[in-house]
């Protein structure tokens, strides 16, 4: 699967650039906390800045959190999205859920995107925010879900149960 990883923060075209399958990715890795102004922007990490700049997409995630996408991600998303069944009323949901919540964003001058109302009230954020990343897209959590969510990933015997049916191995 991976072909060539580098160490982040070393020159192979950016910082956290992966080569995966041949294709050249710029994944969102590692976790961060940083504010929010009263107008609700909030500043992105810099290491996921120049991942940013051809524009990007903020929704509501499957958890307590926020979801934010690379244009391109987002438009791979909304193609699997509108390839589903629409008689499908979990395909309703799913589609009400990803695109009635995604608002088009982009970094402003020093790093940040404005988190509209609606998402920033989902997700409960005051003036603290943690930024976590997913690979493909990265996640935006309060101080308080995040710590839920560091206590059960850091829950060794759970998950020694909940992972055992993945195949991580790098064996087909």
């Amino acid at each position: 699967m991976w072909e060539i990883v580098v160490e982040s923060g070393t020159s192979a075209g950016g910082p956290g650039v992966r080569l995966l399958n041949g294709d050249v990715e710029l994944m969102f890795l590692g976790q961060f906390q940083h504010s929010l102004d009263e107008k609700g922007r909030l500043m992105i990490p810099a290491p996921y800045r120049q991942t940013l700049e051809g524009g990007a997409f903020i929704m509501q995630g499957f958890d307590r959190c926020l979801m934010v996408m690379t244009k391109p991600y987002f438009e791979q998303v909304y193609e699997r999205i509108n390839s589903m069944n629409l008689a499908d009323p979990a395909t309703r949901l799913l589609r009400r859920m990803i695109l009635s919540t995604a608002y088009s964003v982009d970094l402003d001058k020093i790093g940040r995107i404005l988190v509209p109302q609606n998402l920033r009230q989902f997700a409960g954020f005051d003036s603290e925010a943690i930024v976590a990343g997913q690979g493909e897209y990265f996640e935006v959590w309060t101080p308080a879900e995040w710590g839920q969510q560091m206590n059960a990933i850091q829950d060794t015997e759970a998950n020694s149960q909940r992972f055992a049916t993945l195949n991580l191995s790098s064996q087909p």
